[in-house]
């Protein structure tokens, strides 16, 4: 059991280093690796042409936003 508070306890000064730091400095905690923008990579699917499924996911999700734009109140 005081193996799980100790851990716990420093996890939370690890949040609360973070935060200070955050609010200190104004600046988001990000990678250092550069993720896909450092292998030359432009998107997450660097396919020319979609795959049919990828496709109806993109159908359905313009549809979804057209039906919300469509009966949004404001």
């Amino acid at each position: 059991m005081s193996t799980f508070i100790a851990a716990f306890a420093v996890l939370m000064l690890f949040f609360l280093l973070m935060s200070v730091g955050y609010l200190i400095r104004k600046k988001v905690v990000q990678g250092s690796c550069g993720g896909l923008g450092a292998l030359g990579i432009e998107k997450a699917c660097d396919c020319d042409e979609p795959c049919d499924r990828r496709k109806a996911r993109e159908a359905a999700k313009a549809e979804r936003e057209e039906k919300l734009n469509k009966h949004r109140i404001i």
